[in-house]
């Protein structure tokens, strides 16, 4: 109780400021047409103060400790981002690299389309011109023009996030994403669902158009509560457990890999086969952190 007690008082702040956060985006709009590369730099300021201070109430007032390890991602560098999906708290260990690398406030995610109802986040989303998609490609050529343009034309620094794997890893998910792969004779990697590679072969298709953007980032989350591997707290939890690493037992993970986009294949089947091989890597890099956190602290 004293911790729903407390979580009220430390989050009430925000989500009153992620209100006034999002009404103000959306007085932006009639004016994007006219002004759009303005528009996107306030949108940008805009978001970097809200997600920046839901970042801290989980690291700062409730002590999430998360290990971040692999490459070192440069400062102001426009990338494209693929990472796995295991919960909604994902976002927490992609925001703390994108604070180190000064590029918090430029991430756009691919959402999808259903979130525009959702009140106060699903507005922001919208309102600050992330893609909002249906996962049928060819439905989402009009969105998702939208948002290569404006990182090709008007040379927008991003970072293009999406979850390469569409949906959060299940149990019963992962049964279904391995008879799939038996069944096609593709590759399935460890503690991983197979990814969804056309997105990604469209993505990079679309930027390589774009100069400044400069890699593909390549993140892999992990969690662990006890002895519990991939269990990851609810949203609640992290806005509210006091302690949440030292005290609650939850440890959070965090590895990145930086490949320049010029190195990456040219042709759709050759960068599926590059993608399906990063996330065999992966999958090696998780079982061995899973192993890591098994062993009995010295």
């Amino acid at each position: 109780m004293l911790s729903h007690i407390r979580g009220t008082l430390i989050v009430l702040p925000w989500v009153l400021y992620l209100g006034v956060a999002d009404l103000i985006l959306c007085l932006l709009l009639p004016v994007k047409a006219f002004v759009p590369d303005l528009v996107y730099e306030l949108s940008s300021h805009i978001a970097y103060s809200v997600w920046a201070w839901v970042q801290a109430i989980f690291e700062k007032f409730n002590g999430a400790k998360i290990a971040v390890s692999g490459d070192r991602l440069p400062n102001g560098e426009s990338a494209i981002v693929i990472c796995n999906h295991v919960a909604w708290t994902d976002f927490y260990m992609i925001q703390k690299l994108a604070m180190e690398a000064e590029m918090l406030g430029r991430c756009r995610w691919f959402a999808k389309i259903q979130l525009r109802a959702v009140p106060f986040l699903g507005w922001g989303i919208w309102a600050i011109g992330m893609p909002m998609v249906s996962r049928n490609w060819m439905k989402d050529q009009r969105e998702l023009s939208r948002v290569f343009g404006g990182i090709v034309d008007r040379k927008w620094p991003t970072w293009l996030v999406s979850f390469s794997e569409a949906t959060r890893f299940t149990k019963q998910k992962y049964i279904e994403s391995r008879l799939w792969c038996e069944e096609n004779d593709r590759p399935l990697p460890q503690h991983l669902l197979y990814p969804r590679t056309k997105g990604f072969v469209t993505t990079v298709q679309h930027l390589r158009k774009a100069p400044h953007v400069k890699a593909v980032y390549d993140l892999t989350i992990a969690y662990q509560h006890g002895d519990k591997f991939h269990e990851a707290p609810n949203i609640w939890e992290t806005l509210s457990l006091p302690g949440i690493s030292k005290g609650n037992g939850y440890k959070f993970a965090v590895h990145a890999r930086r490949f320049p986009l010029e190195e990456l294949p040219h042709t759709d089947e050759e960068l599926v086969r590059w993608i399906e091989q990063r996330w065999i890597e992966k999958g090696n890099w998780l079982e061995q952190q899973r192993v890591e956190w098994s062993e009995p602290c010295a």
